[in-house]
C-alpha cells in the first residue's frame, strides 16, 4: 500500500502580500535591468556620430541608428512596464513578461554580427525570463493526492 504525500511547496510563487519571489522575482529584476540597458542602447543610438559598421545597411532596420533608437525605446518601455506589473503580483503580467522576454531576445539578434557577446547575453537573459515565468510563475500550488 502506498501513501500519497503532498508535493513540496514550490519556492517561486506570487504572494498576495509581498509580491513575487524566487524565479518570478528574478524575471522581474532581469526585465528591469534589460529595460534600463535598452534605454542606454537608445541613448547611444541617438547620440552616436562615429563610424558605423561597414555592413549596417544590410541590417533589419537599415542604416539609420535613429530607427534603432526608437525601437529600443519601445522595447525598454515594454520591459519596464512588465517588470513593474510583475512586482505588483499581476498574473496577466506573466504572459506579457513571456512576450517581453521573447522580444528582448529577438531584438538582440539584430546586433549579433556586430556585438556577439552582448547579443548572446541578452538572448540568454530573455530565455531565462521566459523559463522563470512559464515554469515557476503560477499563482497556486498544485498538490497531488
Amino acid at each position: 500500500m502506498t501513501t500519497a504525500h503532498a508535493a513540496p511547496p514550490r519556492s517561486s510563487t506570487y504572494d498576495a502580500e509581498s509580491g513575487p519571489n524566487g524565479w518570478v522575482a528574478f524575471a522581474a529584476i532581469a526585465l528591469t535591468v534589460g529595460g534600463i540597458m535598452r534605454i542606454f542602447d537608445a541613448i547611444w543610438a541617438f547620440r552616436y556620430h562615429g563610424a558605423l559598421p561597414a555592413n549596417l545597411e544590410d541590417a533589419i532596420f537599415g542604416h539609420s541608428l535613429k530607427t534603432y533608437g526608437w525601437v529600443y525605446l519601445v522595447v525598454a518601455a515594454l520591459l519596464l512596464v512588465c517588470a513593474f506589473l510583475l512586482f505588483q503580483g499581476s498574473q496577466f503580467a506573466r504572459w506579457i513578461g513571456v512576450t517581453a522576454g521573447a522580444i528582448a531576445a529577438i531584438s538582440a539578434v539584430w546586433w549579433m554580427p556586430y556585438y556577439p557577446i552582448w547579443s548572446l547575453t541578452y538572448i540568454a537573459l530573455g530565455g531565462l525570463v521566459i523559463y522563470a515565468l512559464v515554469a515557476h510563475g503560477s499563482r497556486s500550488e498544485i498538490v497531488l493526492d
